[in-house]
């Protein structure tokens, strides 16, 4: 296996998701059905599912599986600019804008759910303590 197709997030409110992906994010909607929305994103395809039907996917109650790890990463333009109009509307910066030696510069947030949100722009890297 060499590609991503998806990323699905298992969420507690579909409705308060979808508006903090679509409207603070600022990732495009695509569709929606079946307790499963999908964003018209390029490359890997992101969607969001509800928690509470779990049990019709895979069998396991709405509680499954644990609590929220990971992050999702989109890439974008300008950071600052973003990590200012995430500000602007009243998310709060988990971490940065801050430069990564792996060659990104990043800004975190939260979602509604507890998942971090990355938003990412390639810059060159940079060498590490032991490469200098």
């Amino acid at each position: 296996m060499q590609r991503v197709g998806y990323v699905i997030l298992f969420v507690a409110d579909l409705e308060r998701s979808v508006a903090f992906y679509r409207d603070v994010i600022g990732v495009p909607f695509k569709l929606e059905g079946d307790g499963y929305v999908e964003f018209a994103t390029q490359g890997t395809k992101f969607g969001l599912y509800a928690r509470d039907r779990l049990d019709e996917l895979t069998g396991q109650g709405a509680e499954a599986p644990g609590q929220p790890g990971g992050e999702v990463v989109f890439l974008v333009e300008d950071v600052d600019a973003e990590a200012e109009r995430l500000r602007a509307a009243g998310v709060a910066i988990l971490k940065g804008p801050v430069d990564r030696p792996w060659g990104h510069r990043t800004v975190h947030v939260e979602d509604p759910d507890g998942f971090v949100v990355e938003l990412a722009v390639e810059i060159p890297r940079q060498p590490s303590e032991g490469q200098r």
